[in-house]
């Protein structure tokens, strides 16, 4: 499998763990990264990330956030020789809840790095900050967002 199809599977995988509530996974795949917040603050490693997410992310009876994030336009720049790698790519983040129709909350930009070890790309770094696009996110997090 080519380096640009893994990094794209972690954008993927990223996605399939958060719709499904798995905080703990997600928390894993950044467990080498360094994540620029919406705020401006930096946060290193799993646990953080993990105590940000179960901060901010209403989970559902049913265990998920019920929530679908579609990412797409992955642009993706691989160094082989460093065993490093970049990608921009869109999101939009769609929920539907019993108080809440169908619908897309917020839409924005993942601009991610990556580094190759022991043969694995894992995220090294993650700019959470790109939201542009803001819907009805009263159902989703649990801190108030600024359209």
């Amino acid at each position: 499998m080519s380096s640009a199809t893994q990094i794209t599977n972690l954008l993927y995988r990223y996605a399939e763990l958060m719709d499904a509530g798995d905080l703990e996974g997600v928390a894993a795949l950044f467990t080498r990264a360094k994540v620029k917040t919406g705020s401006g603050e930096i946060i290193e490693g799993a646990a953080p990330m993990l105590a940000l997410w179960r901060a901010h992310v209403r989970l559902y009876p049913c265990g998920t956030p019920r929530t679908k994030h579609v990412i797409t336009n992955p642009i993706v720049e691989v160094d082989e020789a460093a065993g490093t790698a970049t990608c921009r790519s869109y999101y939009t983040v769609f929920q539907a809840t019993p108080d809440l129709p169908l619908q897309a909350i917020c839409a924005g930009r993942y601009h991610d790095a990556f580094v190759r070890a022991d043969g694995q790309w894992h995220f090294s770094g993650r700019d959470y900050s790109l939201l542009d696009l803001v819907g009805d996110l009263s159902q989703h997090l649990l801190i108030p967002v600024a359209a």
